[in-house]
Parts: C-alpha cells; sequence; structure tokens
C-alpha cells in the first residue's frame, strides 16, 4: 500500500507524536479515527503491518501492540493467513420491531438457519411468567442458529403459545411471516438487554471463544390487544451488532 493511501486513513508520522501519550495509544487511536470518520468500514481490510510501520515511522512491535487492543475489544477481527479486518457489525434499531429475517434482508444478507429444537411441550416458569398461561397450557418452541452471509449471528430460542402454531413443523423460515399469515404478528414488544459470557456450548455453535461477551436479548411481543404471543431468548456475538435507539426529550 502506498504511503499516500496510509497517510490518507492514519495521518501523518508527524501527526503521531502527541506528548504525554504512549505511540500504540497514539497508533491505536489514528485507528478508531478512520473507523468512525469512515475511511475504513466494517469487513475493510487493514494495511499490512510492514506499511504501517514504514510510513507511520513506528516499530512493528508498536503496529502490532495497538491492533492487539483493538482486537480484544472487537473494532478489528484478524482472520489467519488473510489479515487484520474491520469487525463487521449490524446496525439493529431498538425502537422498530422486526425479525432476524427482515434486519438481515435489509441489508442484503443470505440468511440460514440450523434446527437445534422444534417442539411442541408444556411451559416452563419463565414462559409461563412472559406469556401469562398456566402451566398446563402447552407452548412450541423454535431454537435455532441463525447465519448470515454464512457467518454464525445469532442464537435464539422463541416460545410461542400453542393456540397460535400448533404444528412446530409449520415454521420454517421467518417467524413473523407466518404469525403475519395467521393475522397475529406482534405489534409491540418489551426487550431486555444485557451483557454476559457466554457458555462453552453456544459459544462452540457461535464459533466464539468460550465465556466470550455476548449481548442477551429477552423479548416479549404483543399483539394489537396486548395478548403476550412471543417470547424469545437471544444470544448475539459482541463484535457483529451495534443496537441502537432514537432518543426524545418528552419535557
Amino acid at each position: 500500500m502506498s504511503k499516500n493511501r496510509v497517510n490518507e486513513l492514519f495521518g501523518t508520522a508527524d501527526a503521531l507524536r502527541e506528548k504525554g501519550m504512549p505511540l500504540y495509544m497514539q497508533v491505536k487511536k489514528a485507528i478508531q479515527a478512520s473507523i468512525t470518520a469512515g475511511r475504513l468500514l466494517s469487513g475493510d481490510t487493514l494495511p499490512p503491518e510492514r506499511d504501517l510501520a514504514k510510513y507511520l515511522d513506528v516499530s512493528r512491535v508498536t503496529i502490532r501492540r495497538a491492533i492487539d487492543e483493538l482486537v480484544k475489544e472487537e473494532v478489528l477481527t484478524q482472520r489467519q493467513g488473510a489479515g487484520t479486518f474491520v469487525s463487521e457489525r449490524v446496525e439493529q434499531p431498538l425502537n422498530h420491531l422486526r425479525s432476524f429475517t427482515e434486519v438481515m434482508m435489509a441489508r442484503g444478507k443470505d440468511i440460514t438457519s440450523k434446527w437445534l429444537d422444534r417442539s411442541l411441550g408444556m411451559p416452563h416458569d419463565d414462559e409461563c411468567k412472559a406469556l401469562q398461561l398456566s402451566p398446563e397450557q402447552e407452548v412450541v418452541r423454535f431454537y435455532r442458529l441463525r447465519f448470515a452471509d454464512g457467518k454464525p449471528m445469532a442464537l435464539e430460542m422463541a416460545t410461542i403459545p400453542s393456540r397460535y402454531i400448533v404444528n412446530p413443523f409449520a415454521m420454517e423460515g421467518s417467524l413473523y411471516s407466518l404469525l403475519e399469515k395467521q393475522g397475529c404478528r406482534p405489534v409491540r414488544a418489551f426487550q431486555r438487554l444485557r451483557a454476559i459470557s457466554i457458555d462453552e456450548q453456544r459459544a462452540s455453535l457461535l464459533d466464539i471463544p468460550a465465556l466470550s461477551a455476548v449481548l442477551y436479548i429477552e423479548r416479549t411481543a404483543v399483539t394489537q390487544d396486548g395478548t403476550p404471543i412471543e417470547f424469545t431468548r437471544s444470544w448475539f456475538p459482541g463484535d457483529s451488532y451495534d443496537f441502537v435507539a432514537e432518543i426524545h426529550n418528552t419535557i
């Protein structure tokens, strides 16, 4: 890569001499600034370490330390033999009720799923509470690993009262599309989000290290008349999503 391109992305060597800040931190800051400004986009390849070191006039050890920090923070991703990339992230609005399929299709992604469970059974305590069911009312469960362009993007466990979907094998693609066909698509939802360390089994499915930080979301969705119809628990890799919401001043 040329010196002009490196300087265009990260600034000149002279700009990386801010007093009182370690040099690797200045390189890290320059890389982050390039991503924030949109000069480097999700999926873009970072210039080779040797070019960065040469044109920014720093050692390769300095470059490697800056990159290692950003990899730990999941800003960058390294692939053996392929290089260092800006982590690909999906921006998912929190103020619109949309299915995984709808979000990914809007971004032109190729969507596939791996079924882990489709079953009919009695509700667990948390499902009874979320869906306002008695322990004798059956539910259907859909547990699947969701992919976008071949990359594992989410684990989803959806629970629906069986009066809406009697046969769990009736659902092949989008859950919301099926519910819409039956005239009972949810219109509102309450979501609870928190960061957790993922267990070894789910980490293996998502192809990430065990105990990695993931975003866990519980969503309870209701129909037009306020009846709970969906209780979904989802696990999202921390390096793949930005969840955003528009906030209004109500004063």
